[in-house]
């Protein structure tokens, strides 16, 4: 999926402080690809993420 190699993604994972990594996590709060992308991982895909990425819920509509 494009989330995977999202260049937005990978800004955050080098330097999560960066305007462009901020940009991008709080982009994710509200994206429907996000969403989708989310909803197609494994349970340990996703609760890597959610630790990852300090997310707080993933079945949020």
């Amino acid at each position: 999926m494009r989330c995977e190699k999202c260049p937005l993604r990978a800004q955050y994972d080098k330097n999560p402080r960066s305007l462009i990594g901020r940009i991008w996590r709080w982009h994710i709060n509200f994206c429907p690809g996000w969403k989708m992308y989310m909803k197609s991982l494994s349970e340990n895909e996703k609760k890597e993420l959610i630790q990852k990425y300090f997310l707080k819920s993933v079945d949020k509509n």
